[in-house]
């Protein structure tokens, strides 16, 4: 699990994955439309899980999780869209925290 803090202005280590999938609220057929999936955290920071794989993913969330794939360098935009206080990457949710239908 890696985690960098994006709105700190920690910058993203250069072996990390040009592209993320990131888990959506829902299942679109437009990905401007994409709710970005976030958690909170233990101690209330807002944290955008993100996974550099597909079966990373799918592992991790369950198959039924609605996702978009991302660039990296995207992510700022999405700061701005939707702030977040972490970037995890490859986080496992236990299964009882998964929606049946994704997160």
């Amino acid at each position: 699990m890696t985690s960098a803090g994006i709105s700190t202005g920690t910058p993203i280590p250069a072996d990390f994955p040009p592209a993320l999938y990131l888990p959506c609220a829902e299942h679109v057929t437009d990905p401007a439309a994409a709710q970005i999936a976030m958690r909170e955290t233990r101690d209330g920071r807002v944290a955008l899980l993100a996974y550099s794989a597909l079966d990373r993913l799918h592992h991790c969330c369950g198959r039924e999780q609605p996702w978009i794939l991302m660039p990296t360098t995207a992510l700022d935009e999405l700061q701005r869209a939707q702030p977040f206080q972490l970037l995890m990457l490859d986080v496992v949710i236990p299964e009882e925290y998964r929606h049946p239908r994704g997160l």
